[in-house]
């Protein structure tokens, strides 16, 4: 039974990994359409007021977000390279730390997941107030991208759905360690007991 388990939490630190990666490829991704369409709508960065554009503020309103989201993933990646240095992906016995690298990167992730989509959503949103007929004349006329997609922000939804799913499965993968390890202690502990009598 552990060489399944084994089996399956080399999959599971590998799904966590690629996770993090997943957030780390999303963050430097989701301000790509908004830099494209909406950057050149400010005529003075020194005075954001002065747009072609109503609504197009949105671009630098982002940009917090984004700085922090980059940070973010790349800890998040760090976390996870945490798991193969705890050699959590191989160990037949779990120490307290496997356990602590387990626990950090799913509390991380759920907690990412949680706050990034807050903040999407109110950008999202933001991003739908945008004056988009004055958007495609400035596009039209500087031949620029036009775009009322919402691409970027709905991709979060798939983007930390993986995160939390990487989260559930280290958290599970876990449990299902511990129940190992306590029913062999029991089975060697019968084995004693029928040696012993």
């Amino acid at each position: 039974m552990f060489k399944k388990q084994i089996v399956v939490q080399k999959f599971v630190c590998l799904f966590a990994l690629f996770s993090a990666v997943v957030v780390f490829i999303y963050s430097l991704g989701i301000m790509t359409d908004l830099y494209d369409s909406l950057y050149s709508t400010m005529m003075n960065p020194a005075d954001l007021t002065q747009t072609d554009v109503p609504g197009s503020i949105i671009y630098y309103d982002m940009q917090g977000f984004n700085n922090a989201l980059l940070r973010i993933s790349i800890g998040l990646i760090l976390l996870a390279c945490l798991l193969y240095i705890t050699n959590t992906h191989i160990r037949r016995i779990y120490y307290i730390g496997n356990f602590v690298a387990s626990g950090l990167f799913a509390f991380a992730n759920i907690a990412t997941a949680i706050w990034a989509h807050g903040q999407i959503v109110k950008f999202r949103a933001q991003f739908l107030q945008v004056d988009f007929a004055a958007l495609r004349e400035h596009a039209d006329l500087w031949n620029t991208t036009y775009t009322e997609s919402t691409f970027w922000f709905d991709l979060h939804y798939t983007v930390f759905l993986l995160t939390v799913i990487a989260s559930v499965l280290l958290i599970v993968n876990a449990l299902w360690k511990v129940s190992l390890v306590n029913a062999e202690r029991k089975l060697l502990e019968a084995g004693k007991e029928v040696a012993a009598s």
